[in-house]
C-alpha cells in the first residue's frame, strides 16, 4: 500500500470519502480487497495469497518483512 496518483492502468474507488487506487490487473486477480485500520498500522487481506512474506499490518509500529 502506498500513496499514487491514478495511472490509465488503474482504477479508482471512493469508500466512505477516502479514494483508492488499485491496479486493474491487480485488482482482476485479488477480487475483493478488505483493509482494515488495526490500531498499530492497516491489514489488507484479498484472494491471492501472499504466504509469509509480505506486509501484514505496515503504518506506525508495524512491521514488514522480505
Amino acid at each position: 500500500m502506498a500513496l499514487d496518483e491514478p495511472k490509465d492502468s488503474d482504477d479508482t474507488f471512493d469508500v466512505k470519502g477516502l479514494k483508492f487506487v488499485v491496479d486493474k490487473e491487480f485488482m482482476g486477480q485479488a477480487e475483493n480487497i478488505k483493509i482494515d485500520f488495526t490500531g498499530m498500522g492497516f491489514s489488507l487481506d484479498s484472494n491471492i495469497d501472499l504466504g509469509e512474506s509480505g506486509c501484514g499490518s505496515c503504518g506506525s509500529g508495524g512491521s514488514c518483512s522480505d
